[in-house]
């Protein structure tokens, strides 16, 4: 990857302009913006050279998924299938952790393009804890494809200050929030069949056992 220096513009969280911001990635920006976990690095769903430009400026390839943020449980059902044996637990989940970090990997619809989730056929989805970056979210149509703001093999940032200069130089949009994301990454279940956790992380399985039941 040719490394110059492309950021258009640094905004203080004090001060944003989310009608600039959602233009700007109308038109194929990328954004690195804070959630309630680590820092993140989005995208237009709708922008597939974009997605492609996200896997680039990580290092990375294309074998791991991005996510799905959301700013408000209204946009699951358009980017996701909700099975329907699953349906009670799932909308408990949501009801108890959403806002919050636990990432559901559900079934995905056409308006997820394949090189978002690895030509594969699910999805995750989440609502970030994250004010800031739940109105970045809306102002961008209520979904930003999203990873971790990292070149792989770094550690995934917990704040501004943890961010490279390296990954900032690579995107066009980057906003400084002085609030500390807690810094664990989101727990991952999948609810397309039987519950199962793939990563445990900010929210723990005991937690999630006593919302849904034991699982196998």
């Amino acid at each position: 990857m040719k490394k110059e220096v492309v950021m258009k513009k640094l905004f203080e969280s004090s001060n944003l302009n989310y009608e600039e911001i959602s233009n700007m990635v109308a038109d194929g920006d990328l954004i690195i913006y804070p959630t309630d976990t680590v820092y993140g690095l989005g995208a237009s769903i709708e922008m597939k050279e974009s997605l492609d430009r996200i896997y680039e400026v990580k290092e990375r390839d294309q074998k791991s998924p991005l996510i799905a943020l959301l700013s408000d449980k209204k946009y699951v059902e358009k980017v996701a299938v909700i099975n329907e044996l699953n349906r009670k637990e799932i909308e408990k989940l949501i009801e108890n952790f959403w806002p919050g970090g636990l990432t559901i990997i559900l079934d995905k619809k056409r308006i997820i393009p394949s090189n978002m989730v690895s030509n594969g056929t699910s999805v995750g989805v989440r609502i970030p804890n994250h004010k800031i970056s739940i109105k970045i979210i809306e102002s961008c149509g209520g979904i930003l494809a999203t990873t971790s703001a990292n070149i792989s093999g770094e550690p995934s940032p917990r704040s501004y200050e943890e961010l490279s200069e390296e990954i900032k130089s690579r995107v066009e949009i980057v906003v400084d929030d002085n609030e500390t994301p807690k810094g664990v990454e989101s727990t991952i279940i999948d609810m397309r069949g039987t519950p199962k956790i793939l990563r445990e992380g900010h929210i723990t399985q005991i937690e999630i056992e006593k919302i849904i039941g034991k699982m196998k």
